[in-house]
Parts: structure tokens; C-alpha cells; sequence
């Protein structure tokens, strides 16, 4: 292997493939696991299928590794609202785990995508900064302030580097269809098929939209040799409404998105927009694909691949 080695826990999902791509780019060695195959193959990127739970596979591919990152996620905060024991065992049990069996090697550094949009519930400062008060709505949001906080006491006990991302809602080319998660897909999928998109609420709810390729490069700074460690939000820094979007769907599109109004969900977060200051700071990041680039570019990404697209977790896939 080369001088930089990443293992990717959770990495054949949306934001695990796309990382994985900007890495082999890179030269970086990278292994990616998860709980389906990873596709498609790159040069200098091995892949195993298996289990966050298997131990065994971790004390293997762990000394080979400088950096682990931490994608891994089976819920949504609509899927696991009615099941804190789902919460537990699918997410925070096998990040317990990995811990556990970190603590058997030498100091490896590990970044834990967390989620920006749903830790700060409905913040009283928008855009909303790292220091913010914790309040999540839902079992998926508790369950991921759990593992944060997990996180701080391992790296206070073992010295290890540890950083948090704090990731908006990450759209763009390659995210495939998944119920209830990811509103641009969902939108443009419905603007493409003609049929009603539901909308819980009145339209009004805010949410801070980041564009794949920004994301990526966010990570590729926290994972560069030398990086900095930390908690970091990592999102656009400002705010569009269900409503908004909509309009920027339609204008991109040609197409009248139509829509079936639903009630509202107490899951759901009113409004939340992330304050990236301290990513600037450290790193010189900035988001650099406009809403209405970002959505052109997976419009033409959909149209370009329909029919090819099958279900797979926001994370892990």
C-alpha cells in the first residue's frame, strides 16, 4: 500500500462511492465495506460485503488502514420513529462496537458522518453553529448524538484523532430513489414520472442543501495528511423552503412538479440551516455549485440513466 490507506465502514452508498472515487483519484489505498456490493470497480479500491458487526473482518483490514471514516447508517428519521430499539441495534451498537475493537491498535484516525440536519432539532439561530444546544426530533437524530458522544469519550481515553462531520442534505449525480430521504431526488423523479409528490406540512420547512461534489471535497481536506480534527458542520449555509425547491425543480425542469398534501410530522425538523464557519476557517472550504447548477446537473444525471436506478441507503449501502 501506499503512504495514505482509508477504510471505508459503510462506503457503497451514495456519499461512500463518491468519496471512493475523489480517493482512487488521489492514489490513496482505499477498502470499502458494506452490506451490499460496491460498484463500480476502480482502480486501487478493494471492496468487501459484510457486517459493521464483523469483528474479525475489522482486526483484518484495520492494520492496513491509516484512516477509518464512519458512513454507515440504515435509518432515516422517518423509518426508525417507531422503533428507538431499531435506533440501537442497527446504528449505535455496531459503532460501539468498532470502538471496542479500535481500542486493540495503534492510533488510527478515525470521521464519523453524523447529520447535520437533524442533531439541533428546530435551533433558535439559523444559520446554526457546531456550539448549539443538541435537541434531535427523532430516534435517528438521538441515535446519532449518541454515538458522538461515545466518540469523546473514546478519544479522551485513547488519544486517538477523532473527527465529526456534520453533513446538510447532500443531493446530486448518483443518489438513487429512496423513500422518505432525499427531497431533490424524490422531486425530480416525480417531475420526471408525472405523478404527486407528498409534502408533510405546509412547504415552508427549511433545509440546507449541499451538492455532492462540495461535500466530497469537505472531506477530502478533514482527510488530507495534516488535517485538522474536530467537529464540523458542513453545509451551504443557507436556507430553501419544500416550496422554493419546488419552483427551482420546475424551472430546471420544464416540468409542473404536482404535489399531495400531507400533515404535518412531529420527526420532522421546521427549519435548519448550518453555519460552516469553522470548516472555512480550518480549511479553506467552500461550497462552489449553486442550488439551481446542483439540480440541473442531476436532472441531466436521471435522464441520462433512468431505468437503471434500484434502492440503497443514504450511507451504507
Amino acid at each position: 500500500m501506499n503512504g495514505e490507506s482509508v477504510l471505508l465502514l459503510g462506503g457503497t452508498g451514495f456519499l461512500g462511492t463518491a468519496l471512493a472515487r475523489r480517493l482512487a483519484r488521489e492514489n490513496w489505498d482505499v477498502c470499502v465495506v458494506g452490506r451490499r456490493a460496491f460498484n463500480p470497480v476502480l482502480p486501487g479500491v478493494i471492496s468487501r460485503r459484510a457486517s459493521l458487526d464483523d469483528e474479525a473482518m475489522l482486526r483484518e483490514l484495520l492494520p492496513r488502514c491509516r484512516t477509518v471514516v464512519h458512513l454507515a447508517s440504515t435509518t432515516t428519521p422517518g423509518s426508525s420513529a417507531a422503533s428507538p430499539v431499531r435506533e440501537a441495534e442497527e446504528n449505535v451498537l455496531p459503532a460501539l462496537r468498532l470502538l471496542q475493537v479500535l481500542a486493540e491498535f495503534e492510533p488510527i484516525r478515525l470521521v464519523y458522518v453524523s447529520s447535520g440536519g437533524t442533531l439541533y432539532g428546530n435551533p433558535a439561530v439559523l444559520p446554526v453553529p457546531e456550539d448549539q444546544p443538541l435537541w434531535p426530533l427523532s430516534n435517528h437524530g438521538v441515535g446519532k448524538v449518541a454515538v458522538e458522544g461515545f466518540l469523546r469519550v473514546y478519544g479522551g481515553q485513547h488519544r486517538e484523532r477523532v473527527t465529526v462531520l456534520r453533513p446538510s442534505n447532500v443531493y446530486g449525480p448518483g443518489q438513487v430513489l429512496r423513500k422518505g430521504f432525499g427531497a431533490i431526488r424524490t422531486m425530480l423523479e416525480h417531475a420526471r414520472q408525472g405523478t404527486a409528490m407528498e409534502f408533510w406540512g405546509d412547504g415552508e420547512t427549511v433545509r440546507d442543501y449541499l451538492f455532492i461534489e462540495d461535500w466530497v471535497e469537505a472531506c477530502w481536506r478533514l482527510l488530507a495528511p495534516g488535517a485538522p480534527v474536530g467537529v464540523y458542520n458542513v453545509g451551504v449555509g443557507e436556507g430553501c423552503s419544500l416550496n422554493t425547491l419546488r419552483a427551482v425543480v420546475e424551472r430546471v425542469t420544464g416540468r409542473e412538479l404536482r404535489v399531495r398534501w400531507m400533515p404535518a410530522r412531529a420527526v420532522d425538523v421546521r427549519g435548519v440551516v448550518l453555519d460552516s464557519t469553522r470548516l472555512r476557517t480550518a480549511t479553506g472550504w467552500t461550497p462552489q455549485i449553486t442550488l439551481e447548477e446542483g439540480v440541473r446537473r442531476m436532472w441531466h444525471w436521471l435522464l441520462e440513466n433512468s431505468g437503471s436506478d434500484s434502492e440503497r441507503d443514504s450511507h451504507d449501502g
